[in-house]
């Protein structure tokens, strides 16, 4: 057995972390996504 997989540094669920980083990513392209459409819309 590998001794990595008896010494893990973090026991929570990958899902939870795979989840926020999926959702902070879609809110930050979002947020360039929005300030491109109130420019174009502006100008």
């Amino acid at each position: 057995m590998n001794h990595f997989e008896k010494d893990v540094q973090s026991k929570r669920n990958d899902l939870i972390d795979s989840g926020m980083g999926f959702v902070v990513s879609f809110g930050f392209f979002t947020v360039i996504f929005a300030i491109g459409v109130i420019l174009k819309a502006i100008a």
